[in-house]
């Protein structure tokens, strides 16, 4: 995809994990800060986004960046009962002609991941361009996390940040005490 947009899988993540936990709703995000700008650099960069219908009932009404009013597919086995939305289209498809849709939707712009398990099918196939996590400091313990596949093979990452793609990232955190 050069000179088009990436596919990339995108989320916001507690350090253990974690993508959603077990409450509906994203209370556990609510404490926590974004770098000034992020949301404008990824808004102005985003032509589609792919989800899954989970996430989509939980949210229904979550869009990724404010006012970005762009294309959002969800990926369903029975799109006959979803609440028709603007913007919204519904699929039921193999997760691959899913994102051919949604990458021809973008225009050439980046195509963004909304869901944990069409994710790992998308890595998988080879089809994930980029994965771009935001850690939360928090530690949720239960939920959905972003790549669940016990029994299969681990899939190699390169660090796209400094000159080393085998670098571990550091992070350093302290619980806060009451």
């Amino acid at each position: 995809m050069s000179g088009e947009g990436k596919v990339l899988w995108h989320f916001s993540m507690s350090l253990d994990g974690f993508v959603d936990g077990t409450e509906p709703g994203m209370a556990w995000l609510s404490d926590v800060t974004g770098k000034p700008g992020v949301v404008e650099a990824y808004s102005s960069q985003l032509g589609a986004v792919l989800g899954g219908r989970n996430g989509h009932d939980a949210y229904p009404d979550a869009m990724p960046y404010g006012d970005w009013q762009g294309p959002v597919f969800i990926l369903t086995h029975h799109p006959e009962d979803a609440r028709p939305q603007e913007h919204v289209t519904f699929l039921s498809c193999d997760v691959g002609e899913a994102l051919r849709i949604a990458v021809e939707a973008a225009d050439g712009k980046n195509v963004e991941v909304h869901s944990a398990d069409i994710g790992r099918q998308l890595l998988e196939r080879g089809l994930i361009v980029q994965i771009e996590l935001h850690v939360a400091p928090v530690l949720l313990g239960d939920g959905i996390r972003l790549y669940d596949n016990p029994g299969g093979e681990p899939i190699k990452l390169h660090n796209l940040i400094g000159d080393d793609p085998h670098l571990e990232v550091d992070l350093r955190y302290a619980p806060v005490r009451p």
